[in-house]
């Protein structure tokens, strides 16, 4: 089915047709199409307040027609105000009620807002008043594929394709409920006449590649996803889809090439950044990566991991009191990773007064489990800022006793920590090893330790 933005942009410049055709004056033909030219150029840059407020200018009594009122209610779909634009949508629909379009948008409004049962409610509204509708049809086949019906689904597919088989969305809507039974040879026969049929759409190659890759057949896939990009060179999601899928592959280097190439179409969309840099951190380019985590922080402040790989490059460049401000407000979005909060108070420690954190490290203990070790460990520091230095002998017996390697290699890794701020290098080190030999690369703290023991030259055995 469409979504509301689609259905805007195909339809505006037939919407001005209809309505200088029906205008009177030549001027309020001029006024209206400037209106809709401005409104266009303001929806192509997602500016949908700027856009809504525009429809106040268009004169009577084009206003009050019904394509105005739904172009105005599809507008505010895409600016999240669901309720106004169902309203709206609503009213055209009850005045008249032999007319789908106000269905079909009132359809793309509550599918886009969530509210699947509705969505459906909308589509059967439609059939009931033209049956062999197949937008209609196929839009009902993939709301029932969402909620896992797979027979239904199939139904309508097959009943648009018993009047145009070839219609390419039945088509696909049709192999995906075979892969969902994993009726795989039907599947991808399917996706084979589409690509047949049309050999120039994009989503009959970017859903063949999916099924492919599925299979485990990566370089089937990847020919796949190569002639969606030459057919749509500018497709974001096709860019996204390939540096996956080469990454999947091992190709580091052509799946940076190619995250780099979605972050060039959509500078300002986050998801090609939670790759580059990870990516740029797997092949050493560090900076590159503190870069990509910035903007990544930027753009999606509750990605958390995005502020704690920032605050790990910050602490590599000694930048305690940035460190310690990514990882406060990496605790801020994701307070049940109590460790974030460890790791702020051990930048602040850095910056020159080890008790400037104790009344935060005291309200953070409060939210950890007591008498597990994460908890002896934030004990440990919050008496190392009263320059108290007991309590080791309980993490350290704790730490020997503990059979889950992973808790294990992040408690060496805050006990080297803890020695280091007391100025024991020596010891720090010693557990800044036994974290590297533990191997343990999935923790976040892998990564801090390793770029510790390069700092200082430290070879493991």
């Amino acid at each position: 089915m469409l979504s509301v933005k689609n259905r805007l942009f195909i339809g505006i410049f037939l919407l001005y047709l209809l309505l200088c055709g029906t205008v009177a004056f030549p001027q309020e033909a001029i006024q209206v199409e400037a209106v809709l030219t401005r409104i266009t150029e303001l929806l192509s840059r997602a500016e949908y307040e700027a856009a809504i407020v525009l429809f106040d200018t268009i004169p009577l009594p084009q206003r009050d027609s019904s394509d105005i009122k739904l172009l105005k209610a599809s507008v505010l779909s895409s600016a999240g105000k669901y309720a106004e634009a169902r309203t709206l949508a609503q009213a055209v629909a009850t005045a008249e009620p032999r007319n789908t379009q106000p269905l079909f948008v009132l359809a793309a409004i509550e599918g886009v807002s969530g509210r699947r049962r509705e969505q459906q409610a909308a589509l059967e509204r439609i059939i009931r008043l033209e049956p062999d509708n197949a937008e209609a049809l196929v839009s009902l086949g993939n709301v029932s594929l969402q909620a896992r019906a797979v027979r239904p689904a199939a139904s309508y597919f097959h009943r648009v394709l018993t009047k145009d088989g070839k219609n390419a969305e039945a088509l696909i809507g049709l192999s995906r409920a075979f892969r969902m039974n994993r009726e795989w040879d039907d599947a991808e026969g399917l996706l084979n006449r589409v690509v047949e049929l049309y050999p120039n759409m994009v989503e009959a190659r970017t859903d063949r590649a999916r099924f492919h890759w599925g299979r485990g057949n990566m370089r089937q896939a990847l020919a796949d996803l190569d002639e969606a990009k030459r057919i749509s060179p500018n497709d974001f999601y096709i860019a996204v889809d390939r540096g996956n899928l080469l990454f999947e592959m091992n190709r580091k280097n052509d799946a940076l090439a190619e995250f780099n190439r979605a972050i060039s179409i959509n500078p300002n969309e986050y998801l090609p950044y939670v790759y580059t840099a990870g990516i740029k951190d797997d092949i050493g380019d560090h900076d590159g990566a503190e870069r990509d985590y910035a903007i990544l922080a930027r753009l999606k402040p509750d990605y958390y991991f995005a502020l704690e790989g920032l605050g790990l490059h910050k602490m590599r460049k000694e930048k305690w009191d940035e460190a310690r401000d990514a990882f406060m407000e990496a605790y801020k979005y994701a307070p049940q990773e109590t460790l974030y909060a460890l790791l702020a108070a051990i930048n602040w420690m850095r910056m020159g007064d080890i008790t400037a954190p104790r009344t935060f490290l005291g309200q953070a203990q409060t939210k950890v489990t007591r008498n597990t070790l994460e908890w002896y460990m934030f004990r440990l520091y919050y008496d190392l800022t009263a320059r108290n230095y007991l309590g080791e002998g309980d993490v350290v017996t704790r730490l020997d006793r503990e059979l889950d390697l992973t808790l294990k290699a992040r408690m060496l890794f805050y006990l080297a920590l803890y020695y280091d701020v007391r100025g024991n290098t020596a010891l720090a080190n010693k557990y800044f090893l036994m974290v590297h030999e533990l191997d343990i690369r999935a923790i976040p703290e892998w990564r801090l330790n390793d770029w510790i023991l390069t700092d200082r030259n430290i070879k493991p055995f």
